[in-house]
């Protein structure tokens, strides 16, 4: 897969755009924000969660000023101009198939776990967003190879 050219703008996908993908497009504008735009987007708006914006800071990335958008919002504020879209839930996956109706982008489905269900105390919770996390941050390596250096 890292074979593959990279796209100009990447949107990451799921649920409430409170948890994943706002962590998934965080890492990827830390890897890639030079050279591609990242955009995240739900099927329905959550609030984001304090937990995530936890797990982020960990490893220097803010996230806490994201504010959660739909599909449909962001289209409205922004347009949906991107060349991939990565799904990381069932209902994100089948709204972006739907979106390709009318928006020329390649679709991809990452499968990922929702941390938000885990139950216990305060650190197995987190343990499940830094599991999360890290999965993002692999599929992201995989994917789209190495960050690149200085001008590229």
């Amino acid at each position: 897969m890292p074979g593959r050219a990279r796209p100009q703008a990447v949107l990451f996908a799921c649920g409430l755009n409170s948890v994943r993908s706002p962590m998934a497009a965080a890492l990827f504008r830390h890897m890639f924000g030079r050279v591609c735009y990242a955009g995240s987007a739900g099927v329905r708006r959550g609030e984001l969660d304090p937990f995530a914006v936890a797990v982020m800071e960990e490893i220097g990335l803010d996230i806490a000023k994201h504010r959660p958008m739909t599909f449909d919002e962001l289209e409205d504020w922004e347009g949906l101009n991107f060349d991939l879209i990565v799904t990381l839930a069932p209902e994100a996956h089948h709204k972006a198939l739907e979106l390709t109706r009318r928006v020329a982008a390649e679709v991809e489905y990452w499968p990922t776990p929702d941390p938000a269900i885990q139950e216990g105390n305060r650190e197995q919770r987190l343990d499940a967003y830094r599991a999360v996390r890290d999965l993002l941050l692999r599929r992201i390596k995989e994917r789209f190879g190495a960050a690149p250096l200085g001008n590229e």
